[in-house]
């Protein structure tokens, strides 16, 4: 063996030890602003990530909610989401964060993934009806007020399937075009079942009563449901009802949609 060579041997541990240390600092302080257009392009530009602070590994940044690549009009929810994520587990092929919202959400979440596929533990988030305007027509249409809560069991996705429950309870909702105030409370539930999922739509109280029934795949969505109003405020709610569907009967308008 020449002398070279056995200092190439002697000096190689220690040059492969800088080289992922240096690999280590760095990603350590990979910064927030990484994770934003990621997040953006994921979700075609409906959810968003804005003013990253941080790191990809402990940062935060508000959530903001738009109609698309398109910011006019996109709203945003008070206060910050946070985020941490162990360094160590990367090396196992691993990914474990926990993240929470600082006004809207009580407790944290914690998101595992492998190559194989994520865990999201159960929880839930208050938001005000209004952050919703922001995903465009017909939200910012009617520009709805009240209260939101979203709240999921926990939720697993092995490759493109997805597992579990959400309840999106919509509290005392109003709307700007109708001066009947409120217009009741109802419950959306969504069941994720692998390729596809259903979601049913229900009123809990009010004069505006929506019911119906949907079904979503990577491949299409369809819905088919109905809007009527109490017989003491059909006149009151007839404009909103157009608004809504096609008629189908005296004060019920057909909802439907399909892709």
């Amino acid at each position: 063996m020449t002398y070279w060579m056995r200092r190439v041997r002697a000096v190689l541990p220690w040059l492969v030890v800088g080289v992922l240390s240096s690999a280590a600092v760095l990603l350590a302080r990979m910064p927030a602003a990484w994770i934003a257009p990621q997040f953006a392009r994921m979700t075609q530009g409906h959810v968003n990530l804005v003013d990253p602070a941080g790191s990809l590994w402990q940062g935060s940044a508000t959530l903001m909610l738009a109609a698309g690549q398109d910011p006019n009009g996109a709203t945003v929810l008070p206060g910050r989401i946070e985020w941490r994520t162990a360094f160590w587990p990367l090396f196992t092929g691993r990914v474990h964060m926990q993240m929470r919202q600082t006004e809207a959400m009580p407790d944290p979440v914690t998101v595992e993934a492998t190559p194989r596929g994520a865990t999201m533990t159960a929880g839930s988030i208050d938001v005000p009806a209004s952050l919703l305007a922001g995903l465009g027509a017909p939200f910012n249409t009617l520009d709805f007020d009240g209260k939101v809560r979203l709240a999921w069991s926990p939720w697993r996705t092995f490759g493109t399937d997805a597992f579990g429950r959400v309840n999106i309870s919509l509290t005392d909702m109003s709307a700007r075009v109708s001066l009947v105030k409120p217009l009741g409370s109802y419950e959306v539930v969504v069941q994720a079942q692998g390729a596809s999922s259903t979601i049913d739509l229900s009123t809990q109280k009010g004069p505006l009563q929506l019911d119906g029934h949907g079904t979503m795949s990577r491949a299409s969505a369809s819905f088919e449901g109905t809007a009527s109003a109490t017989p003491e405020q059909r006149e009151n709610l007839a404009g909103l009802l157009n608004l809504l569907g096609r008629p189908s009967g005296p004060g019920t308008v057909a909802l439907t949609f399909t892709r």
